[in-house]
């Protein structure tokens, strides 16, 4: 692996010093490790790297080709905006959770079989658990713990479906898989929840709102986007995928309308934006799968820029809820501009990096005749839209003045966004260098007149409707369920049945024994031990002494005599002559 160096490995052990330094060196030190990853996916060739035996199963440590690097590049770029973003943390804490969480994410980015995956898989799981936890208080504990049960319990189902695969197939290289069986099924299981697959998303808005300001950012990058890699790696058109990502686009879009927490709203529209990409890598086609990439690698870009621009909101107001917030255009305009860039990008506007990746999606379930899935993600696209680019920052910055303190955050976050909404412009007036990074050939042209009227008229009807129905969509200070109800609903019924039928079932039968079976234990006891000393022991002392009494008569018969010893061999001879005769006849 001379020619190769894992920036994955960058980032893990970059992370161990991080503790040791502080001040300006800590600040170089943080922005070197990211620069030095993106260095090394750029140089680096094509190729496997790192193969090797381990119980007796071929693993490859790296593989690199045209859909891992373009994935690596996007992945190093956002770490080095994530990390510019939170310099200003005096602690080492979060720095070193997100180090290693990046790496995580590029250590799956790169594997080669499916324990090098499931390795890289959990550290991403571990790791990313303590941006949530870091923001302290009742709340993040909570949601931080429910997040880590929900990525273990699917840690175990994605190690379940690996066995069972490398029992079938009688190897685990990861690569496309074929005619699904159980341990497929599983396995395809485990990629959906970290792709936050309704039902398997609330866990994605549960913990998101909930995490640091700087957390949030890099939480919104990585984990979703590691598995739409591992999905068009493994399961590039499963028809199945269409359907579920058509439905995500959905069912994120319809339930930003009913959220009133900034970026809870922006954490379902992350449901809806990698709906289209599930829905991309199930159509398969190539231009589809490029689709999928592209836009993997735009929206982590823009939908980094929009947790941005609420994170400064949170930073410098310590407000999060759209009924709480208004009129901070006059004192935070930067902040408003910057994250405005990022709405546009989301919402496909023609210039921003959206309209290049997304309207790829979209053609490509045109090319494969499925009306349905257009019209469905056209929709989900002007939803996206309304809630993301109108009602999100109308009541955020616009709206009712509610006369708060407030200032642009610290320059390190200013840059950051910058960083951001650069690419964002950038990719959508010039696409064909990102085209360039996918893994088929693009034939497919973004800025046609037909495309940009048919995106414009859909945009600006849209926001013809916002305004037509701002008052209905004003936000209202309530909460909205989601399938997390369940498994809150129903940890509070398992720990019930575990504190009082369980717990009244033991101590029932607790009772019973002390009451019934450990008397008759020990009456049993009792009788084995007065068994074991009058009878077993009178047997033994007895058969003792009898053997005693012989070895007494046996030395007196020894007279030294020799006249004795030769009439006893004389009379031995004579007993054994006669037993023999009589039993020959």
């Amino acid at each position: 692996m001379t020619e190769f160096i894992h920036p994955a490995l960058l980032f893990i052990l970059g992370a161990l010093a991080i503790p040791f330094l502080s001040g300006p060196i800590r600040k170089v030190y943080l922005v070197l490790i990211p620069l030095l990853a993106l260095l090394a996916v750029v140089a680096m060739q094509q190729g496997n790297y790192g193969a090797t035996q381990f119980l007796g199963q071929e693993i490859l440590i790296a593989k690199v080709d045209k859909l891992s690097i373009v994935f690596a590049t996007v992945f190093a770029i956002m770490a080095l905006i994530g990390t510019v973003y939170a310099l200003h943390l005096p602690r080492a804490g979060q720095h070193v959770a997100a180090f290693v969480y990046v790496g995580g994410a590029l250590g799956v980015v790169f594997a080669g079989d499916y324990l090098t995956l499931y390795m890289f898989w959990e550290t991403m799981a571990f790791a990313s658990a303590y941006l949530v936890f870091a923001q302290g208080g009742r709340q993040a504990i909570n949601a931080g713990f429910r997040y880590l049960m929900v990525h273990v319990t699917g840690g175990v189902v994605l190690l379940g479906g690996i066995v069972l695969h490398g029992l079938s197939a009688g190897s685990l290289l990861f690569g496309p898989i074929g005619a699904m069986d159980a341990g497929n099924y599983l396995i395809l299981a485990g990629f959906l929840l970290n792709a936050a697959v309704p039902p398997l998303n609330a866990w994605l808005t549960d913990a998101y709102p909930e995490a640091t300001v700087t957390g949030a950012v890099f939480l919104s990058a990585f984990t979703t986007k590691s598995a739409v890699y591992v999905l068009a790696r493994a399961f590039p058109g499963t028809e199945l995928l269409i359907w579920l990502g058509t439905a995500m686009a959905l069912y994120g879009v319809i339930y930003a309308v009913l959220e009133n927490d900034c970026r809870r709203l922006l954490a379902y529209h992350i449901v809806s934006q990698v709906g289209y990409m599930v829905a991309g890598i199930g159509i398969g086609t190539e231009m589809a799968v490029n689709g999928a990439t592209s836009h993997a690698f735009a929206h982590i870009l823009y939908k980094s820029l929009l947790f941005m621009g609420a994170g400064a909101v949170i930073y410098v107001t310590g407000r999060r809820k759209l009924t709480e917030l208004g009129g901070l255009y006059k004192t935070m305009p930067v902040t408003v501009a910057l994250y405005m860039i990022g709405a546009f990008a989301i919402s496909a506007f023609p210039f921003f990096s959206g309209f290049v990746t997304k309207s790829m999606v979209i053609a490509a379930a045109g090319a494969d005749h499925r009306a349905l899935v257009v019209l469905a993600l056209t929709m989900a696209s002007s939803g996206t839209f309304l809630h993301t680019g109108l009602k999100l920052p109308y009541y955020m910055f616009f709206g009712t003045d509610r006369k708060l303190e407030a200032r642009e955050p610290p320059m390190n976050m200013i840059v950051a966004m910058g960083m951001a909404a650069v690419l964002c412009i950038a990719i959508g007036i010039f696409p064909q260098p990102l085209y360039a990074l996918l893994p088929y050939p693009v034939d497919f042209e973004p800025y046609t007149g037909a495309h940009v009227t048919e995106s414009l008229g859909l945009l600006m009807f849209t926001a013809l409707g916002f305004v037509l129905l701002l008052r209905a969509l004003d936000p209202e200070n309530t909460i909205s369920l989601d399938t997390d109800w369940i498994y809150r609903k129903g940890a509070r019924v398992f720990m019930w049945i575990a504190e009082r039928p369980l717990a009244r079932y033991e101590q029932a039968v607790s009772n019973v024994s002390e009451t019934a079976a450990l008397p008759l234990l020990h009456a049993a006891a009792r009788a084995g031990l007065r068994i074991d000393l009058v009878r077993v022991d009178a047997v033994v002392n007895g058969v003792a002494r009898s053997v005693l009494r012989g070895g007494g008569a046996l030395r007196r018969l020894q007279t030294g005599v020799v006249s004795h010893y030769a009439l006893a061999m004389m009379v031995g001879i004579i007993a054994a002559t006669v037993v023999f005769a009589t039993v020959w006849r």
